[in-house]
């Protein structure tokens, strides 16, 4: 079974989102980095983009396949995980710490009421 902390938010395409301060911190679930295999390699964007919710904003390369990123709300990204450049295993090692992706100020705070708790991702993913 796939840990899913229970004080983040989930979206449908396995991403999680947790709250710091105001902004938000954005990466990929344990049961996805799971099904995605060994991580290679993350394209991700760069500080001062806007990021739009629904839409990719950055991609997850892994043994098995390439995968889009979506963005849970709309923001400008503040931060950008450098440590994956040479380190994308820390995704597949860590995928809630050190293997989070980009840190963003978001639009509106609001855009997250649709994501689903831990009890709901646990189904999703069930």
């Amino acid at each position: 079974m796939a840990n899913v902390p229970a004080d983040l938010k989930y979206t449908e395409d396995h991403e999680w989102v947790r709250v710091e301060d105001g902004n938000v911190v954005i990466g990929v679930t344990d049961f996805a980095q799971g099904e995605l295999g060994d991580v290679v390699f993350l394209e991700l964007p760069t500080v001062g983009d806007t990021v739009e919710k629904g839409e990719a904003f950055g991609s997850i390369e892994a043994v098995k396949t390439v995968a889009d990123i979506y963005a849970p709300l709309n923001g400008e990204v503040l931060e950008v995980n450098e440590e994956l450049d040479g380190s994308p295993e820390l995704v597949n090692g860590d995928p809630y710490g050190e293997g989070w992706f980009i840190k963003v100020k978001p639009d509106d705070l609001t855009e997250l009421d649709g994501l689903m708790d831990a009890e709901a991702y646990e189904k999703h993913i069930a």
